[in-house]
């Protein structure tokens, strides 16, 4: 069965929104930093709620931030 990765393009979204820190998106889907930094770095997997909270905030769609992609071996 086939790996799939979740990918996601939440620090260049932070980099064209002003330069947001983590901090602040943490504080506006109401998170720690930590948990955007893991996100950021695939080490961890939003709840369904969350990534729709973080998609929100950069007002685009879902697949604008998070994207499910077989790994490549």
């Amino acid at each position: 069965m086939a790996k799939f990765l979740i990918r996601n393009t939440i620090r260049t979204l932070r980099f064209h929104n002003g330069e947001m820190t983590q901090q602040a998106l943490a504080d506006q889907v109401g998170v720690t930093r930590q948990t955007i930094h893991a996100i950021e770095a695939a080490k961890y997997s939003p709840s369904l709620e969350l990534a729709f909270r973080i998609a929100a905030v950069f007002e685009v769609p879902l697949e604008a931030v998070f994207q499910y992609e077989p790994e490549t071996s």
